[in-house]
């Protein structure tokens, strides 16, 4: 290459550079002179009184927290009074006799909640070699057969568990002389009517099979079963609550009660039969009944609600109903923000002189979006300006903008966190564990599941954090919070071998 050419490629080369950075300084400028523009006019002003109102909506000081648990217990009392009670529907489970750790032999899982379904095999080894192993599969539902009949869902079902039992290895069949059994995770609104018989409800998550509603869904599975002749015995029929409760109980027998916080919430916990007025069986021979509380709709006056929360609500498919639900769940977190984001956008220009289009759209903003933007650590929060660039097409941020953002998203996951916390506390002032003198030096042990609880780190800190404020310190010392995977598949198969038609039969 001649001294020309060279002279050429570092001139261009320069020229390129130049013209990088010339964009980076303009994209910094642009936003400079949306700062000073709206310092000017008094809108910076605005957008931070739209902070100050929501910070001060969303405040959750301790003493509101002791209100909520309380009202929260108050609620669980008049729910297991009569049924209609209250607006926490207290469901009797039917499950009474929760894993102990001594189950032994082959079960199968079944979890249908949504276009995919699992299917479980799990092997029992008592108290030795616990849960030994344990398979499964996953199992796409064509769209047809979502809007189609009964029959054709669970023919399909049923044929997808004929072929994973034919892939049962020499050591993995039954003990001889008995049926395979199955614990059945159904993720869908149904009256459960004993541990394995439940009608549905409704059809929920893009299902619509008419010919199911008000049908015992373990009937219309064993029929199907039946029809391809699979030898197979439906023993539990669970939500995903109550198999992360059994999961729990399973691995730690101190474990009293089990919350799932994801893309929704919901709890669950051992009471005690005596204290259930609205029970009319024959009583529990192991005196307790689990309680499937559905939490999510949990609603009190006590409760910090904004102008977002109450607009949220009115919009929803389903308003007055899950309110708690609404200002803690996964689901809704990363939407209370964009809202605000949109009003600071309209009232405030605080995006520039137009309101970013895409800022108008429910529910783009996603929780685990506002999770990675709440947990950006870099000095320029590098994370949120990428987010607000890849999602909601807003770019030329400056760093006090960028700031403001990280604000919100705390505002808002710190209310969620610790109202799940005086939520938990509600459940253990109701179990008499929320005080040293009560609950007699026991430790009680909260089993926790969910993306939320999981990924959404400052969350589940706030809230872990929160409920020792709440508790005291040296009530805090018996309180245990342990993540529970996978409640909703080996806690489907747990409770199968808890509920086994063979408990006292011996083994061969």
């Amino acid at each position: 290459m001649g001294k020309k050419e060279v002279a050429l490629v570092v001139c261009r080369t320069a020229a390129a550079a130049l013209a990088t950075a010339g964009a980076a300084f303009a994209t910094a400028g642009a936003a400079v002179l949306v700062r000073r523009q709206m310092r000017k006019s008094g809108r910076w002003a605005k957008a931070m009184a739209i902070v100050k109102e929501l910070e001060d909506n969303c405040g959750t000081p301790i003493t509101r927290l002791h209100h909520v648990a309380e009202a929260m217990t108050v609620e669980m009392h008049a729910g297991l009074a009569s049924e209609g009670g209250s607006n926490l529907k207290m469901l009797i489970s039917y499950v009474d006799n929760l894993p102990s750790g001594y189950e032994e032999g082959l079960f199968y899982a079944l979890d249908l909640g949504g276009t995919n379904f699992r299917v479980l095999r799990v092997h029992l080894g008592g108290k030795e070699k616990r849960v030994a192993k344990q398979e499964f599969q996953e199992v796409s539902i064509p769209p047809h057969l979502m809007t189609g009949t009964s029959d054709a869902l669970f023919d399909y079902i049923a044929e997808a568990l004929a072929k994973f039992v034919a892939t049962e290895d020499e050591g993995s069949h039954p003990f001889p002389g008995r049926e395979r059994e199955l614990g059945f995770t159904f993720s869908f609104p149904v009256k459960q009517t004993s541990i394995a018989s439940g009608t549905l409800i409704r059809w929920t998550k893009g299902f619509s099979i008419e010919d199911a509603i008000g049908e015992d869904v373990v009937g219309e599975l064993t029929k199907a079963l039946k029809r391809i002749g699979l030898g197979m015995r439906i023993t539990a029929l669970v939500n995903d609550t109550v198999g992360t409760l059994a999961g729990g109980r399973y691995n730690n027998s101190d474990v009293i009660a089990a919350v799932i916080l994801g893309t929704g919430t919901n709890a669950a916990y051992v009471e005690r039969a005596n204290a259930i007025p609205k029970w009319h069986g024959p009583p529990p021979t192991s005196g307790e009944m689990v309680i499937n509380m559905e939490w999510g709709n949990f609603m009190s006056s006590h409760l910090p609600l904004t102008k977002y929360d109450q607009a949220l609500d009115t919009e929803s498919l389903n308003p007055g109903e899950q309110i708690f639900e609404k200002i803690i769940s996964g689901m809704y977190l990363g939407e209370i923000l964009r809202r605000v984001l949109q009003r600071m956008a309209e009232e405030a220009a605080f995006f520039g002189d137009t309101v970013p289009p895409k800022l108008k759209t429910p529910f783009i903003l996603r929780t685990p979006d506002m999770s990675a933007m709440h947990h950006d650590t870099s000095s320029d929060l590098d994370v949120v300006g990428k987010k607000l660039q890849d999602i909601l097409e807003i770019s030329s941020t400056s760093l006090e903008v960028r700031k403001v953002i990280f604000k919100l998203c705390d505002i808002v996951a710190i209310r969620g966190a610790r109202l799940s916390a005086a939520g938990i506390l509600g459940i253990l002032k109701k179990l008499e564990r929320d005080n040293v003198t009560t609950s007699r030096g026991q430790k009680s042990v909260i089993a926790l599941d969910g993306g939320l609880f999981e990924h959404y780190m400052k969350f589940s800190a706030s809230m872990e954090s929160t409920l020792k404020e709440l508790l005291g310190e040296e009530s805090a010392n018996n309180i245990v919070i342990q993540h529970s995977n996978d409640g909703s598949g080996i806690g489907a198969a747990l409770l199968a071998a808890s509920h086994s038609s063979y408990l006292q039969a011996p083994v061969s």
